[in-house]
């Protein structure tokens, strides 16, 4: 029988004690969140305390608050975020923290602990930015060669930078200012006193 969140949350503050900063449990889930200095220890701990046995890492995600709340967010700009699940104890746990560098964000690389976090890891690299200290082969996984910028960053154009195109007269692709006007697209509001009235849109 798999632990309550609040049973699980108990055992937590037993084993990582003072590691945990904030704990929450919403919709039945328990979130943890822990300082980056603790974030390599905390993992290992999960993984390695028998009543916990967090053994497989089901995602790792970057995230960039610096827009959220619609921009009254005053923390930290980027986290990452666990999604942990204990195969034995059938409980599941997510874990985040915060970068302690804004303009620089780095964590230590959770590899050795869980190799699952090698590609996701990869990802939150090329999409937002987040160096993984300590892995093995950190480069960008979704970007093309040379893509400069990191396009899940909240201040990233949606339009990007340059586009590319196949010129006919070099055959071959090339790289280009973007030419699309930006613009914001505001959807057709549907409201069921006039759905299906046709004169009224």
């Amino acid at each position: 029988m798999p632990l309550t969140a609040e049973a699980l949350a108990a055992r937590l503050q037993d084993t990582l004690g003072d590691k945990i900063t904030q704990s929450r449990i919403a919709l039945g889930e328990l979130t943890i969140e822990v300082a980056a200095a603790d974030w390599l220890e905390v993992a290992r701990r999960l993984r390695d305390e028998p009543g916990l046995a967090f053994d497989m890492l089901i995602d790792l995600a970057g995230v960039d608050y610096s827009a959220y709340k619609d921009g009254a967010w005053a923390g930290r700009r980027f986290a990452v975020v666990l999604h942990l699940l204990s195969v034995a104890k059938n409980h599941r746990l997510r874990v985040r923290t915060f970068c302690p560098d804004d303009d620089f964000p780095v964590l230590p690389s959770l590899v050795e602990v869980w190799p699952a976090a090698n590609w996701f890891e990869r990802e939150a690299f090329d999409l937002f930015g987040i160096v993984f200290e300590g892995h093995p082969d950190l480069r960008r996984l979704l970007t093309d060669y040379g893509f400069i910028g990191h396009p899940f960053r909240k201040d990233f154009p949606l339009s990007g930078h340059v586009e590319m195109r196949y010129d006919p007269e070099l055959k071959r692709v090339i790289y280009q200012p973007v030419t699309i006007e930006p613009r914001e697209v505001t959807p057709r509001i549907v409201r069921e006193d006039t759905y299906g009235d046709v004169g009224r849109g």
